[in-house]
């Protein structure tokens, strides 16, 4: 069995995780179990390692500050007439190390291997460095 691939995504409208937190809380889904649907222009080529284990990992403002776990693709149609990739996403927020990323367009994949780590538990509720300092760590290898 080949193992997975993450997906890379910038958080647009969010700087911080409580911001993303917030906007989901504020914004049900009406998915069952509150799962997420994040919906893209584009499907992944690499879907079958991306079900298998994958999780949609945000960036915001040049950090990638959390991830949620990839549950399914779904065929959504817009009212355009075009077929998009649904991302349905466990409701789950999980805090990772703050990892450096340039801007891009879209998603990206991203191996696991270079993804950063979640943050244990009891450091959830950690002060967040400031988005400056934090960046400026990752920059150079201080996560």
């Amino acid at each position: 069995m080949t193992g997975h691939v993450n997906i890379l995504k910038l958080c647009v409208g969010c700087d911080a995780v409580e911001e993303l937190i917030a906007w989901q809380a504020a914004h049900p889904s009406g998915l069952p179990g509150g799962e997420r649907r994040h919906v893209t222009r584009m499907w992944p080529k690499r879907a079958a390692e991306v079900l298998a284990g994958g999780s949609l990992y945000w960036v915001m403002k040049g950090l990638v500050l959390a991830r949620q776990r990839i549950i399914r693709l779904d065929e959504i149609r817009g009212a355009d007439g075009i077929l998009r990739c649904g991302l349905v996403l466990d409701p789950a927020v999980i805090r990772t190390e703050p990892a450096a990323r340039r801007p891009f367009q879209g998603w990206r994949y991203l191996d696991p291997a270079d993804s950063p780590r979640d943050l244990p538990e009891g450091r959830a509720a950690d002060t967040a460095l400031p988005p400056a300092l934090a960046l400026a760590l990752a920059d150079i290898g201080l996560r």
